[in-house]
């Protein structure tokens, strides 16, 4: 039953992709100014989205590693666990979107990348990630989770600095379709093929996070058993 469900689930996720690839290629207008190259738009802004869930979700677990290292160990390594792949999906979800940019951005306004406040702090934003992930992978020593849970706070603090940038700032990167002033706003076959991406890359990156999760809390329960194997054997 159980692999019943992971087939089932596995095909749903697969459809849903492939309708909201459809719905990016096939179905959604072709923009009047930009043309075909608009259609990076359905891939740029959900993974632009969804790196702010995902280190969300790396935020509040480091918090929560940080609330448990002395009371609570066991649930603190749990905690880490989701801290830890949180970031992982997030850094991939960024490293999308800061590929795609420039993608649409050289046709578009003729540059591959500029210095304005968005994609500045969206390159910030980043390099904290990939900071933390380096720090989890060389540093050692039982401070290592608590320095990490640090970088993730520095993290959090850019996430609605590069929300905010372009409504803040005069930037190069066009300003808010969505939740912007007055003009803003989609045309509703356009908001629809958005609407299913931003599901599809969610629903895809929520799997690959929750099989991310399980296979690093059995990473940790074998390091805790090789522990206490090394201990019993001194």
């Amino acid at each position: 039953m159980k692999k019943l469900l992971i087939v089932l689930a596995t095909l749903g996720i697969l459809a849903l992709m492939a309708w909201g690839f459809d719905q990016a290629i096939f179905i959604a207008p072709t923009e009047a100014t930009m043309g075909e190259v608009q259609r990076i738009f359905y891939y740029h802004v959900p993974h632009g989205i969804l790196c702010y869930l995902f280190f969300s979700i790396n935020f509040v677990a480091s918090m929560l590693v940080l609330s448990w290292r002395r009371s609570d160990p066991a649930r603190a390594m749990a905690a880490d666990a989701w801290a830890l792949c949180g970031a992982e999906v997030g850094v991939l979800y960024c490293t999308v979107n800061l590929v795609t940019g420039p993608l649409w951005a050289r046709p578009v306004w003729g540059i591959w990348w500029t210095w304005d406040a968005r994609l500045t702090t969206t390159l910030i934003l980043w390099l904290i990630y990939v900071s933390y992930l380096l720090v989890r992978r060389f540093a050692a020593g039982s401070e290592m989770q608590s320095l990490a849970a640090v970088l993730a706070v520095f993290g959090a603090i850019d996430m609605p600095i590069n929300y905010l940038a372009n409504r803040i700032w005069r930037t190069q990167h066009p300003s808010p379709v969505l939740g912007g002033g007055p003009d803003s706003g989609l045309a509703p076959p356009i908001a629809a093929a958005l609407g299913w991406n931003v599901l599809a890359w969610a629903v895809w990156g929520l799997a690959v996070l929750a099989i991310r999760v399980y296979l690093e809390r059995r990473q940790q329960r074998i390091d805790s058993a090789d522990e206490a194997a090394a201990l019993a054997a001194d």
